[in-house]
């Protein structure tokens, strides 16, 4: 399944790409040489991550079931580790830089299913 993420007039990612299995959450970005086929990764649940064997930088957003955002870090380089966000549900990944300088803790995204 894919979805679109908009910020208010603004489109974050046109086709995102749904991580809900256990094996899809699990393995995630990880291998890829870079980001194909989709412009982010929707990770439901999740409340941290991880950047283990990945080869690009990532921008993330900590998402509630309100899709309100609860924490957003730019620019997090592989082999790191975020803290556990538990007022978090869901985890957009998408490569770094594509968020909007704008986009700030507390708005609220749209997601809707293309």
């Amino acid at each position: 399944m894919k979805v679109q993420i908009k910020y208010g007039e603004k489109i974050l990612a046109k086709d995102v790409l749904i991580a809900e299995a256990m094996i899809d959450r699990l393995i995630g970005l990880m291998f890829r040489k870079q980001l194909t086929g989709s412009d982010g990764l929707l990770i439901d649940p999740c409340r941290s991550i991880h950047t283990f064997f990945m080869r690009y930088s990532l921008d993330i957003v900590f998402i509630n079931k309100k899709n309100k955002v609860i924490k957003i870090i730019r620019d997090i380089k592989p082999w790191r580790m975020t803290w556990i966000y538990f007022r978090a549900n869901k985890t957009l990944e998408l490569p770094a830089g594509k968020l909007p300088s704008d986009l700030k803790e507390g708005d609220i995204l749209e997601v809707k299913n293309v």
